[in-house]
């Protein structure tokens, strides 16, 4: 791809996050949405492989859909209240369509299905860019519109936070085991975005970080399934010796920064008198906990059986740029010291 196109690209999916993010129109919104679908798209079929293809038209029909019925209730609200602001006092039935709308676009359950198929399809890079920053518009809109129908965000948390655990279970392809991982940490999000919106932003943060560490680190390898890791160590052992770490920190394991969202959120939950419903997500936790351990256990106890092409990429100088990782593979394990610096930077 020519990197005039390519600058092109990456611009506007920062104007369409923006637009988003500013904006307080819903019509607004809906265009910056586009803007960022119509974006991607070109960075998935970059490849010209079959199945990056039929990734991004599955990617496109879910999103156009998607952002069809979010006009569609846009509209609908303004008809019944006369007005299209997006903090303004709204109507229960468009805001729960609304709801369902952005729950589809960030692949939370039981809206999810299309979320591994699209990842399997695509390579890192943009995986990467689907994981973390396409996340970020129809989080900020969930975030802006507060719905108050707490029955709604709470299955639809805790059904994220199991199906996203479930799901991992038995996959070998590292991307389909990030998809499943990423719509349980949504589901964490979703739970206490109506009760502490500042404890959803620090959650995004800390999963933004540990999973740009995560994708990063297996493109670097060119890992792509739990037995290509066997043989990362030789590509980059220090490296490598750090991502069980950074692991383990997406599943929440204190002492590592990604204990101090699910920490919080489960304080949270209590405090609400939503006792149970805390004790369901810190159970469902425990299956992505597995299939965490099982990546972990293929970098730090497995050796593949014939090293010889293994042990080559060690001897040559690497000409890739690893700073950038390694400071975020720290971040991503030592920052649970800072939880009150953290609360204190995405409080209003």
């Amino acid at each position: 791809m020519s990197p005039y196109v390519l600058a092109l690209l990456t611009c506007s999916l920062g104007l369409g996050t923006t637009l988003t993010l500013s904006g307080s129109h819903w019509l607004l919104a809906w265009i910056g949405l586009e803007i960022n679908t119509l974006a991607i798209i070109p960075l998935m079929t970059q490849n010209h492989h079959p199945r990056a293809i039929e990734a991004a038209i599955k990617y496109f029909l879910i999103q156009a859909g998607a952002a069809a019925v979010l006009l569609f209730a846009g509209m609908t609200n303004t008809y019944l209240t006369g007005q299209w602001g997006i903090q303004q006092d709204a109507h229960p039935l468009p805001i729960t369509i609304i709801t369902l709308a952005l729950a589809l676009k960030l692949g939370l359950a039981p809206l999810h299905s299309w979320v591994p198929e699209v990842f399997q399809g695509l390579n890192l890079t943009t995986g990467l860019i689907l994981a973390t920053w396409q996340k970020l518009a129809p989080l900020a809109l969930l975030i802006q519109i507060q719905p108050s129908n707490s029955p709604l965000l709470i299955f639809i948390g805790l059904a994220s936070t199991l199906i996203g655990g479930w799901g991992g279970l038995n996959q070998t392809q590292l991307r389909k085991i990030l998809a499943y991982s990423s719509t349980a940490q949504l589901g964490w999000m979703i739970l206490v975005l109506q009760f502490a919106p500042s404890l959803t932003t620090l959650a995004i943060l800390v999963y933004i970080t540990a999973a740009t560490t995560t994708f990063l680190t297996l493109k670097l390898t060119k890992a792509t399934s739990i037995n290509m890791l066997a043989i990362s160590w030789a590509k980059a052992p220090a490296l490598v010796a750090l991502t069980p770490l950074v692991l383990l920190s997406l599943a929440g394991l204190p002492p590592m920064t990604g204990f101090m969202p699910k920490w919080l959120i489960l304080q949270e939950l209590s405090k609400q008198e939503l006792a149970p419903t805390a004790t369901l997500a810190a159970l469902t936790a425990l299956l992505s906990l597995y299939y965490y351990l099982r990546l972990t256990y293929a970098l730090t106890l497995t050796m593949f059986p014939n090293n010889l092409a293994g042990t080559l990429p060690w001897r040559l100088p690497s000409r890739q740029l690893t700073l950038l990782l390694a400071c975020l593979a720290i971040t991503s394990i030592s920052l649970l010291p800072l939880t009150p610096a953290g609360l204190t930077l995405v409080s209003p």
